[in-house]
């Protein structure tokens, strides 16, 4: 059941992967997902000022801003953001999550990832990076950034859930990359 599960969890994020394209499609939706991404990062930072070494120190982050997600037994999440590398912006990106379980409601949230070495970045880059949707998520909050280690190269935190989700769920992230052309 569980492989099953886990299955459905796989084709459905990977359909909703392949039908979006990371790159925004014109020079205005591109000028606001980088000023999304910057207030997105200015809030990490403002919530946790310690965040700012992670930004300094890592290899690389993705920045997803607004993710949509909502659930009712079955649930899903999309979001798109920008990725960095080594201090400079490389592409774009997108974010689908699939869950199944006791799950009722919507919100939205903000997540950066932080990749700790070369190698945790380029299997992001080869999309080949997927995470279990709840599991490796850090709330951002005073002092966190200072307290998280990296668990396989890299650490993820998530910052204002707003709206309102109930869930008990499973169910996994898969990522998308696109680098600038």
């Amino acid at each position: 059941m569980k492989k099953l599960i886990a299955s459905l969890m796989i084709a459905a994020t990977s359909l909703s992967l392949v039908s979006c394209n990371a790159t925004p499609k014109n020079e205005a939706a591109a000028a606001e997902r980088t000023t999304g991404a910057q207030d997105t990062i200015a809030a990490f930072k403002a919530k946790d000022p310690t965040m700012a070494n992670l930004f300094n120190s890592a290899h690389g982050y993705a920045v997803f801003t607004n993710v949509g997600k909502g659930g009712l037994i079955v649930g899903g999440a999309h979001g798109k953001g920008e990725v960095w590398e080594q201090g400079r912006k490389i592409g774009w990106a997108q974010m689908s999550q699939a869950t199944i379980g006791a799950q009722i409601g919507g919100q939205s949230f903000d997540e950066i990832i932080f990749f700790e070495t070369k190698e945790a970045m380029d299997n992001f880059k080869r999309s080949e990076f997927e995470v279990a949707a709840q599991a490796s998520a850090v709330a951002a909050a005073s002092g966190a950034g200072a307290n998280a280690r990296y668990e396989k190269g890299v650490m993820i935190f998530t910052l204002g859930e707003r709206g309102l989700m109930v869930e008990a769920a499973v169910g996994g992230q898969k990522f998308k990359f696109e680098p600038l052309t």
